[in-house]
Parts: structure tokens; sequence; C-alpha cells
């Protein structure tokens, strides 16, 4: 029997959560997403030395402030794996809008351009990367702009159905559901453990599938954040399921049967949701689990960001 991996592939787009070249050369998915942890992980391997050293020279050579130096190179650095990956998959790469513009959207715009720009200077036209943006009220209304403007977008930090809601009338291409963060969360609320079937992550991902569904909303669905194949399973027919290396590599080494959970022909009617902002904050504000881990990652992303940005300015000091 085929593995779990390639019987995935026939009901969902594989996407690999990572900035490891080899293991995406190796298990061939067809996007890749990133964000500044993978970013920060992947610089840390020799793979990227060059680009490192490339950077700083071309940051040495830069005029003005040396925290806009800083910040420059960083990006830079960014694109550098982003790139990297264009190579090697034959779909989208992912790449995040600094995490602390989440709630600047005129920023959070200008950034995009700036991502795009540097993409297409290389030679990556926009319709191979997506831009990641935090679902909050801001981003999701930079999305509103960027969409507009013929610049698809992923919309990340998503553990609510009001971010997703909001995210689909923004138009965006794409949202990135958080899975293993919400079991995180309720395994540690009431110290409860979940079966595929309970996971209150895989829950939120189906139930937000429904809706998108029975309204004929076009913004795909990919689940993301994944702590155990359990959940991988449980969202079986997902349009897309981004997965890590390690988990990708279990999948590949299980031949069992995998069943089909979620199709895009098989839904309950569910009425369409107004949502605007005041709506959106009251509906997050309400749910405790999502506004606790929305703030948790943008803080994780900018300390992550933080550190690359820290170990830039040090090598321009040297």
């Amino acid at each position: 029997m085929a593995s779990k991996l390639d019987q995935l592939r026939e009901m969902t787009t594989v996407v690999a959560d990572t900035g490891d070249i080899k293991a995406v050369e190796k298990l061939k998915p067809v996007d890749c997403t990133t964000n500044p942890s993978i970013v920060l992980k992947a610089l840390s391997t020799d793979m990227f030395d060059d680009q490192i050293d490339e950077a700083i020279k071309w940051g040495k050579a830069q005029t003005g402030s040396k925290e806009a130096v800083v910040d420059a190179v960083a990006s830079r650095l960014a694109i550098d794996v982003g790139a990297a990956l264009v190579n090697i998959v034959p779909g989208r790469v992912s790449t995040e809008v600094d995490a602390d513009l989440s709630f600047n959207m005129e920023g959070s715009i200008a950034k995009a351009h700036e991502i795009i720009k540097a993409y297409e200077d290389r030679g990556i036209g926009r319709e191979r990367i997506l831009i990641k943006l935090a679902s909050t009220w801001e981003g999701i209304r930079a999305c509103e702009v960027l969409q507009k403007e013929g610049i698809d977008c992923n919309l990340t930090l998503l553990f609510s159905k009001c971010q997703a809601i909001a995210c689909a009338d923004a138009g965006a291409f794409l949202i990135s559901p958080f899975v293993g963060r919400i079991l995180d969360w309720y395994k540690n609320a009431t110290g409860e453990e979940y079966t595929a079937e309970t996971d209150p992550g895989v829950v939120s991902v189906r139930s937000i599938y429904n809706y998108y569904k029975a309204n004929d909303i076009k913004t795909v669905v990919m689940g993301a954040s994944f702590r155990n194949i359990g959940e991988i399973e449980g969202l079986a027919g997902c349009d897309r399921l981004t997965i890590s290396p390690n988990l990708l590599e279990e999948l590949a080494n299980d031949e069992g049967k995998l069943e089909r959970k979620l199709s895009p022909e098989a839904f309950e009617p569910e009425e369409k949701i107004k949502m605007d902002e005041q709506t959106f904050r009251w509906m997050l504000n309400e749910d405790a689990m999502a506004t606790e881990k929305l703030a948790e990652g943008i803080r994780n992303f900018a300390k992550d960001l933080g550190k690359l940005r820290t170990i830039v300015a040090e090598k321009l000091d040297a």
C-alpha cells in the first residue's frame, strides 16, 4: 500500500513548513511556508554561509541609520531563504511581514511591497510568493489592499472562526489556521488528553472549512502547526496542509490506510456571518484561547526576528 504521505497527496496539497533545503529536496512538497523562527533556524546552518557573507558585505556599503541597515540586511536574508526554496518547489513560498508590524496596516503594506520587489529583483514573480500577515484586524485590512493589487496573501496566526471569516471577507488567497497551538492551550487549561476526533485544533479547522464550503468561499484553508500525525489524519482532504519535515517523514514511513475526513462536496449548510471591526474584536475577546495564542505568536515571532537582527548587527560591527 502507498504511504500515508502519498495517500494524503491524492486529496490534499502538501506544503512543507520549513526552511530546510535538504528536507524540501527529499520530501518534494508543492509549496513551502516560512516565518521568522524558520528563517532564523535556516540561517543557523552552513547552507546559507555565502548568502550571509554577501548580505553583510552589502549592508556595510549602505548608508542611513544603523537600525535601518540592520532591518534591510535581515529582510534580505529572509528573501535569500525564500528564493532558495522557490528554486526547488513547483508552487509558492510564503514570506512573512515583520511581526512588529502586526498592528500597523500601512507599515505591513509597505513591507509587503518591499518583499515583492526584492523577489522581482531576483527574477521571481509575485505569482510564486505569498505574503504572510498576522490575522489581526490591521493585518487583515492590509491583506484586503494587497489582494486588490494582485499580491496574494497568507493570513497566519489564525486561531478562531471570527479571524477566518474576516480574512475571507477581505479576499485573502489563503489562511493558515493553527492546530497544534490550539491543542497546547486546551491541554494546559484542562489537563485532558484528546483524540484526533476531539482535538480542539482539528475541530476548529473543520468548522472553518465547513463555513467556507457552505458559503462558496474561495479562500484556501491550509491547516498548520501540527503536533502529531493524528491531527494531520483528522484533516485529510483539507485544501492544503503545511507540515514539518519530521511529521512528513513519519507519514512517508506509515503504510496504513488514510481515510478522507474533509471534502468540498460534503458540508453542512451554515449561515454567513457579517463581520465588521466591532464584531471581530468582540468575538476575539470572548475567545480566551485565540486572544492569548495570537498575542503569544506575535511575541515569539518578534523575538526571533529580534534575534536575527542582533546577529546581523554584530556581524556588521565585526
